[in-house]
């Protein structure tokens, strides 16, 4: 962390307390992002971006204000932002019904430094895109191979009124790969995100890369020769990957409290069990948590942006819904714990509840057990494209292929599969968990107005419950 940028954050908050301010807390934060763009073998592009600046919330007659500055060279325009952030809380006041107050929180003072075991070198980064391209390309039927490396290097100071000084320094490796097969005038894609915190370990372990690019090659161009689905109503088996896309989107973003409060309904949405806390909303099979904690995840971090410390935390249990992500805030009106899940995408932005690493917890299914017991239904694998009412309770979702399931067997793959179901009959259907828990990446999860795109990590193990599939064109 630029010393000159942490001082500059102490300073603007002594200084709004100085002026009036009944709370201030100020985000310092840098970060070295590199991306590379490999297509068909030859690079797009190298992009560099080197950002840094500084976000600050004040409180003053019960309502916030928040500004940001980017690269501030001297305390000058720092200060003149307060003064008008503090003279605007006079004119946000009239209107405002209910005065802010925040959940007490304990004082931190703290430096963490993740572990990278092998940093990460931009040149390195190109070599494994295009291994990794190569092998896409090199498959029968494909004609596109796109391969998008990227680390990112992260500083993070938060200090506040209360005493809190907490510097997190971190880094994130990425690959995201697309694979497009064409054939007969059908053309198919299967894409596949790796990566985490941390170094280069994060990607190049077990030649896991390498593994995953082959892979969606393969089912790319085997997706040729895939056959349609008739839609119908099933047993619905879904993969990790998938799984982790519809606890995202059903299970995740409606545990968002300010959902549950309506405060996104505009254009966000809401929260389908609202009012629904310590209510059976889904089988005793479905558990949920999430766990900022997970280390190596893209969710993984110790303190939020209001300088909570993290920590698992239940959701539902035995499908008995338990609790929501609460921030300072929310947690004062809800009488429950701040949960450290208050999150920005940089400085620029005034943190929002966000999901760190929401996932469905396993169970102790084998999953070849799972398939014997079905007699007529499908396995869906990987996700693809979310599509939600406001409420989150009507849901559909693409998977990138599927495969039929005949006499506990395994036959057919299918394409084009989307599955359709209704949050709480689906999750009051759910009869087994696997016992292969995985995490995925998310790195383009959108929130807020400004739109604020976060990554974070996503998972669940194999689960099998009764939904609606059918093929689409």
């Amino acid at each position: 962390m630029d010393f000159e940028l942490q001082d500059l954050a102490d300073k603007a908050v002594k200084y709004a307390m100085n002026n009036g301010a009944q709370y201030c807390d100020s985000r310092a934060e840098q970060q070295e992002r590199k991306t590379v763009l490999i297509e068909n073998g030859e690079i797009e592009y190298v992009r560099t971006n080197d950002n840094k600046g500084i976000g600050v919330r004040v409180i003053k007659k019960g309502v916030w204000s928040f500004f940001s500055v980017t690269d501030p060279n001297s305390f000058e325009k720092i200060k003149n932002e307060i003064n008008n952030a503090l003279k605007n809380s006079i004119h946000y006041t009239k209107n405002k019904k209910n005065k802010i107050n925040l959940h007490p929180n304990s004082v931190n003072k703290v430096k963490i430094e993740y572990p990278v075991l092998k940093k990460p070198e931009l040149e390195e980064l190109i070599k494994i895109g295009y291994e990794c391209n190569k092998i896409i390309l090199d498959t029968p039927r494909i004609i596109k191979s796109i391969t998008t490396p990227q680390y990112i290097v992260n500083s993070k100071y938060f200090v506040n009124s209360e005493g809190s000084e907490i510097i997190q320094n971190f880094t994130d490796v990425i690959m995201d790969m697309t694979a497009t097969a064409h054939e007969s005038g059908i053309t198919q894609s299967v894409n596949i995100t790796e990566g985490g915190r941390g170094g280069m370990e994060q990607i190049v372990n077990k030649n896991k890369i390498q593994q995953s690019s082959h892979e969606i090659s393969l089912k790319a161009s085997q997706l040729i020769d895939a056959k349609h689905v008739k839609e119908e109503k099933s047993t619905i088996i879904m993969n990790p990957d998938f799984v982790s896309l519809l606890t995202h989107e059903i299970l995740g973003h409606p545990s968002e409290a300010d959902r549950v409060l309506g405060k996104e309904m505009a254009w966000a949405g809401g929260a389908w069990w609202k009012g629904k806390i310590g209510e059976q909303i889904g089988s005793e099979n479905l558990n949920v948590f999430d766990d900022p904690t997970i280390k190596e995840s893209l969710g993984w971090y110790y303190f939020d942006d209001e300088g909570v410390e993290t920590k698992k935390t239940t959701l539902v249990e035995k499908g008995i819904l338990m609790n929501h992500m609460q921030n300072r805030e929310t947690a004062k009106m809800f009488n429950a714990q701040p949960t450290g899940n208050m999150r920005a995408t940089n400085y620029r932005f005034m943190p929002l509840i966000r999901m760190a690493c929401t996932c469905i917890g396993n169970g102790d299914w084998k999953v070849d057990e799972m398939i014997k017991e079905v007699k007529n239904g499908y396995l869906v694998s990987n996700m693809k494209i979310p599509s939600i009412d406001m409420r989150r309770y009507n849901w559909s979702i693409s998977c990138q292929y599927a495969q039929k399931i005949e006499n506990g067997e395994v036959t057919d793959l299918l394409r084009d599969v989307i599955v359709i179901g209704t949050a709480p009959e689906f999750f009051k259907s759910i009869d087994a968990c696997g016992n292969d828990f995985t995490v995925r990446p998310i790195t383009n999860c959108g929130k807020g107005d400004p739109m604020q795109s976060m990554i974070m990590g996503n998972g669940g193990p194999t689960i099998r419950g009764v939904a609606t599939v059918k093929s689409v064109n």
